[in-house]
């Protein structure tokens, strides 16, 4: 089972206080980003891996969707998805997305925000996304990018006035295990390089369509720390096709 870090009553409350956390998808920098490089959704079946709150399960069912599946491994979680959500469209599943099984060819496409990088082995989970989405389905995620997971502390330097002096990057060809402090808990993450996140959908059926490092936009910049986004990648969107 995975590390469930999120069940934690005092990572969940602290958690629960983020911008993204209260205001949805527009409060999240990637989303102008992610939302273009969406498919379109109607008429479709949409697994979405790593559910969290529910919002991009509630997006692809009021595009359109015909049902949406949100998987997530944190109950919290879910019982907030579950009270916001009012789409007979969306079904949430308490699982764990490296366990989780679904027949071949189930979904016509699968998205995940900011959930592989909690997955230890990607190869394996790439190989069960093309064994359930149909041929020519949509796969796209968003990862924490692998500039900011290198080197492990996922902080700025600072000066001893406390300003901005660089952002470490450190053992970045070096994959693994990185222990993180987030939130005043630590937890467990996953770096891998750029190289290794495209050969494992490439080797596993998949086509690359899309690759994008995304920053906050315009109608973010007067929110305190964002201009700090554009100093180094903190994110990595990537899209693509099962080829079959």
């Amino acid at each position: 089972m995975s590390e469930n870090i999120y069940d934690n009553p005092d990572f969940f409350n602290s958690y629960s206080q983020m911008e993204r956390s209260k205001k949805g998808l527009e409060a999240a920098g990637e989303w102008h980003t992610l939302k273009e490089m969406l498919p379109d959704f109607t008429g479709k079946r949409v697994l979405d891996l790593g559910c969290g709150y529910g919002w991009h399960s509630v997006y692809a069912a009021e595009q359109g969707a015909t049902s949406v599946t949100g998987v997530d491994i944190s109950e919290k979680m879910l019982q907030v998805a579950r009270a916001q959500t009012n789409l007979e469209a969306v079904e949430y599943l308490h699982e764990d997305i490296e366990k989780v099984r679904f027949e071949k060819d189930s979904f016509d496409i699968v998205i995940s925000s900011l959930a592989f990088h909690y997955v230890e082995k990607f190869d394996e989970l790439v190989k069960k996304v093309h064994h359930f989405l149909k041929a020519n389905g949509t796969f796209i995620f968003s990862i924490e990018h692998p500039v900011f997971t290198a080197e492990g502390s996922q902080d700025f330097i600072y000066d001893e006035d406390g300003n901005i002096v660089s952002f470490p990057v450190d053992h970045y060809f070096d994959s693994g295990k990185r222990m993180v402090h987030f939130l005043g808990q630590d937890m467990t993450k996953y770096h891998r390089t750029i190289t290794q996140y495209f050969e494992s959908l490439r080797q596993n059926g998949f086509r690359v369509d899309q690759l994008k490092e995304p920053t906050p936009g315009e109608e973010m910049q007067d929110i305190p720390g964002m201009r700090d986004e554009f100093r180094r990648p903190m994110m990595l969107i990537f899209s693509a096709t099962n080829t079959k």
